[in-house]
């Protein structure tokens, strides 16, 4: 099994920036793909961000190009989501996810394997 813990939610103003932190424990080496999904009141879970296991390859969602960005520390076993220029639709639980058998790509329409507990991000206006 392969838990999963993430860190750095809060509360933001609209512009500003977080950066969430997930750290694997467990049977890691056979993690693959890492990603991030949300979930907002009264919505289903979406797809946020992935990134294959070397980090070399990254899949982002549309809402969400050009301001967040997944990186991932093989060797601390840490996959890490920068929150730029934050709006008050991004307020949501993020999750982290970890997928053992396919790829970062298809973690876009594939639910992964491991799921972490959330991490809540408030975004005020």
């Amino acid at each position: 099994q392969v838990q999963l813990v993430e860190s750095g939610g809060g509360l933001v103003q609209a512009g500003g920036s977080l950066r969430l932190s997930c750290a694997a424990s467990g049977r890691t080496f056979s993690i693959n793909a890492m990603g991030w999904f949300r979930q907002a009141p009264g919505k289903e879970r979406e797809f946020v961000a992935a990134v294959s296991r070397t980090g070399s390859s990254t899949y982002y969602a549309d809402s969400v190009k050009g301001r967040f960005t997944i990186s991932r520390d093989t060797a601390k076993r840490t996959v890490y989501l920068q929150m730029n220029s934050l709006k008050p639709e991004d307020t949501a639980v993020y999750y982290c996810a970890a997928e053992s058998s396919t790829t970062a790509q298809a973690m876009t329409i594939i639910p992964p394997d491991y799921w972490g507990q959330g991490t809540q991000v408030t975004v005020s206006s």
